[in-house]
């Protein structure tokens, strides 16, 4: 498991329609605030100020095919050829992250192939990297240097 360090919270959130909204800076428009997105949003906030990951490099809920299905991917982070680099998977902090949503990742992954992915319900953190097909579970987030 690693330990993620959240940067203080400094988010846009309104009201509207009686909904609380929080403004996305990657997708730059509000979205509806549920537990899920508060992780997501604290989440990356994290990666791109704690451990300087580009957020231009970062594409959040995007569509793709997964055994003829269309189905969106949380988050993906991109090398600087625009290539996956990591997949990002989130959950409300009340979902346990057990072996369903580790399969869910792994549908997902296997059509990015990229060479990490993440999965996080803001208090557990977990992140692999695949070389040369085998997964190996890490203790830290990856370095980005590209």
């Amino acid at each position: 498991m690693i330990a993620l360090e959240f940067p203080e919270p400094s988010f846009n959130i309104k009201v509207e329609l009686g909904k609380q909204m929080i403004f996305d800076a990657f997708r730059k428009k509000y979205v509806i605030l549920t537990p899920e997105e508060w992780v997501r949003q604290n989440v990356l906030a994290s990666l791109v100020q704690k451990a300087q990951y580009p957020q231009g490099l970062i594409s959040v809920e995007k569509l793709l095919l997964v055994n003829n299905m269309r189905k969106r991917y949380d988050a993906v982070i991109y090398d600087h050829d625009r290539k996956p680099w990591m997949l990002l998977e989130f959950k409300a902090a009340a979902i346990d992250l057990n072996e369903d949503t580790l399969k869910q990742t792994l549908n997902y992954y296997k059509m990015l192939q990229c060479p990490y992915f993440m999965i996080s319900n803001g208090q557990q953190t977990f992140c692999a990297e695949n070389k040369n097909g085998l997964l190996s579970w890490l203790t830290s987030l990856p370095v980005y240097n590209f």
